[in-house]
């Protein structure tokens, strides 16, 4: 997807930023549409689709984080949440919640767009060699790699957009151990600390999907020293 062809929805209570935001946003392509508060987002949420939602984390009412897991319960859609640069529990909380990724205030607003592009743009498929598996097989989940769908029985299993992304990176490597750095650089994400503590996240949430004792993973297995492997059947 380019942003040419986004639609946008901003939740901040600061009507100043909502609205510098919604400006900026327009003119580098996107279809935007702002919300004042969590209540205001769940009826534009109701009546239109968007493909990303930029959702602050303190606001009157319900907060960003409970709007996260209440968009989450129905829609995949890319979230990514602005929180205070002190407040490292929001951006965990947020991340458990199902949110993408995170940027803390205050920030430019050239680096909101270009997380914004970086989560709408998809992660080029690793070629497949021709003895390569088109569907991996991990216990009862199916994965099938040129779809990037994962499936229990009938069922078609959600997949946040990051979560998408991490099992792309993983079925193009079935049993080679990547380390969160190199995670974090496939993901397009800035280095450092706190963006591998936010895959560590993504990994937890992605293996309550995958593994029937996410505590003891059989299949996203963490490979002392060396990252996380995922080990099919």
């Amino acid at each position: 997807m380019s942003e040419f062809d986004a639609h946008l929805l901003i939740v901040d209570d600061d009507e100043r930023i909502r609205g510098l935001l919604q400006k900026f946003l327009i003119r580098h392509g996107f279809l935007v549409s702002a919300a004042r508060d969590a209540a205001h987002a769940r009826r534009l949420l109701a009546g239109l689709d968007f493909d990303l939602a930029v959702l602050d984390v303190m606001m009157p009412g319900e907060d960003g984080v409970s709007l996260t897991k209440a968009i989450r319960e129905t829609s995949t859609m890319p979230i990514l949440l602005l929180t205070a640069r002190s407040e490292t529990e929001d951006r965990i909380a947020g991340l458990e919640a199902g949110a993408d990724d995170y940027l803390s205030k205050p920030f430019e607003p050239k680096e909101l767009l270009l997380r914004i592009n970086a989560i709408l743009r998809r992660v080029p498929e690793a070629p497949v060699v021709e003895v390569a598996p088109k569907l991996l097989t991990l216990g009862p989940i199916r994965y099938d790699i040129e779809r990037g769908e994962m499936w229990q029985g009938e069922e078609l299993v959600r997949l946040t957009a990051t979560e998408s992304q991490l099992m792309r990176i993983f079925s193009a490597r079935p049993g080679e151990a990547l380390s969160r750095s190199k995670l974090v650089e496939e993901l397009g994400r800035d280095k450092g600390q706190a963006q591998e503590r936010a895959v560590d996240v993504q990994i937890t949430r992605l293996r309550r999907k995958l593994e029937s004792d996410p505590k003891q993973p059989r299949y996203l297995q963490t490979v002392r020293g060396a990252g996380y492997m995922l080990a099919p059947d």
